[in-house]
This record gives C-alpha cells, structure tokens and sequence, in this order.
C-alpha cells in the first residue's frame, strides 16, 4: 500500500499542471488553502477540493473529469517508479506469493491518467461528484489522514467497496480474513502517513518511510518515535536499499505465512477448533 504524492511523485500532483494553470504558485495556493481551513474550523483535504472548484470556476475554467485524468500524463516520479510493480510482482511471483498493489490518498482521476494509474487493484483517493455534463460539482470522498486508515480493514476484510459499511463493521474472525495485517507493507513519506504506518507496524505488518535526497529528517523522527519499521531513499531501481528492503520482508512474510499454516495444521490434529 502506498501514498502517492512525494511517496512516488516528486511533490504533490497538483502542482505539475493545475496549480499553474490556474496562474497561481504552489505556495499561493496552498497558503490559501490552509487559510481557509484554518478560518472555518474545515478538514484540510475538504479545503483544497474546494479551492480547486472555486479558483477553477473563477476562471472560467470548471473542471472536467476527463481534464483531470488527462493531467495524470504529466507527472513525474522518483526513479525507478515505473519499472518498480512488475518486478515486485515478479519477485513475489517467485516465492508463490501474489502481490496487490494499492493507493491511499491523491485525486483519483490524476492517479487513473498516470503511467502507473493501471497496476493498482484498488485507487482509495478524494475524488469528485459529476454533473450529467462531467462537470465536477462536489467532493464524492475526501480521504485525509486518518480516515486512510479504513481502507487498511476494508483490505484486511476484505471488503473493497466503500460504500459497503455494513460488511466492514460486521465481526469477522481473524483467521477468515483476506489479507492478515502481517502480510501488509505500508509505504508513505511523512507525518501525514503516520495513523497507517503506526496500525500496521502494530499489527505485525511492516511501514517504510521513504525520503527525496538528502531530506531524511522526518523519517529520522518517525524512526525515534517507533511508529516505521524501516527508512529508505525513494529509489525505486531494482538495486536499490528500498528494494532489497522489501525483497526481504516478502522473504520473511513468506516463512510467517508457511509457519501460520504448520499451526493451523497441528492445532486441528491436537482438535483445537
């Protein structure tokens, strides 16, 4: 599972093309944005969707849900992104384990319209309402910080749909789970990805910071505090820390998994249901 803004782009996906075509820096309107939160006691992430709406009308210029996937062409991403999924699959393919890729925050329509908009099972990102004209008109999900953490028990459960909150909440025994929390990796560049990072690494998962050249101070933090399992650079090239790293957690996951079953397997011959 992973972030998607400066965990595999190089900054935040508005800022390649929105942002200036808007006539606006990014410091512009991300100050704005956080002004207006601040002012009205509003969600941060609701704040930005709104702004987006608002400056965009302003201009004449209301967003189209095709002019947003069509932005996603033009983002850039850490070295070795775009390689990176197939040859984790590979690998993980080698050790008979299938790997699902997954994404915890971004616009949704941007991530569709990227180069790598196509290897994620599942895209759990803020994303608008449309008008019968495709016109955006209102947030559909806004996906901060916290709330990232559903989707964490929705792949744990299994229940993938969002709007299925029924199923999500209802009790489901651990060993009938889709994807024990030991078998999850987390991936995120920062504070905002700590409520996820910390549930994984407590579940027995595994969280790993990632961090652009020379800027490792936050991961140092989380580090300290104990809330990530592990730091890297955001390299995603084959023979990178990053990926080795994550070579030997599948390695590991591996073995945990085969041991889980040698327990199952002689709890049931001792008759411990």
């Amino acid at each position: 599972m992973y972030d998607f803004d400066k965990t595999l782009t190089t900054k935040d996906m508005q800022e390649y093309t929105f942002i200036p075509n808007l006539g606006m820096s990014s410091e512009q309107f991300w100050e704005k944005s956080n002004r207006i939160a601040q002012e009205q006691g509003m969600d941060s992430i609701l704040s930005y969707l709104k702004l987006m709406l608002d400056e965009s009308k302003n201009r004449n210029q209301p967003i189209k849900r095709a002019d947003l996937v069509a932005l996603g062409k033009n983002l850039e991403f850490f070295t070795g992104v775009l390689t990176w999924f197939s040859e984790v699959n590979a690998f993980g393919e080698s050790l008979g384990l299938q790997i699902d890729h997954i994404i915890s925050s971004g616009l949704k329509e941007i991530i569709e319209g990227s180069a790598i908009g196509s290897v994620f099972k599942r895209i759990y990102a803020c994303e608008y309402l449309y008008d019968e004209q495709d016109f955006a008109v209102w947030p559909k999900l806004s996906v901060n910080y916290t709330a990232k953490t559903q989707f964490l028990f929705r792949i744990n459960k299994g229940v993938l749909d969002v709007s299925d909150d029924k199923a999500l909440n209802a009790y489901k025994a651990e060993s009938e789970r889709s994807v024990p929390f030991r078998n999850m990796i987390y991936i995120g560049d920062g504070l905002t990805d700590v409520p996820c990072m910390k549930l994984v690494k407590q579940n027995g998962g595994k969280s790993i910071a990632v961090h652009a050249q020379g800027h490792k101070e936050t991961c140092l933090k989380l580090m300290r505090e104990q809330r990530i399992n592990f730091f890297a650079k955001a390299d995603y090239s084959a023979d990178a820390e990053l990926f080795s790293l994550v070579r030997t957690i599948l390695e590991h996951m591996k073995a945990e998994n085969l041991l889980e079953a040698e327990y199952r397997r002689m709890r049931t011959i001792a008759g411990i249901l």
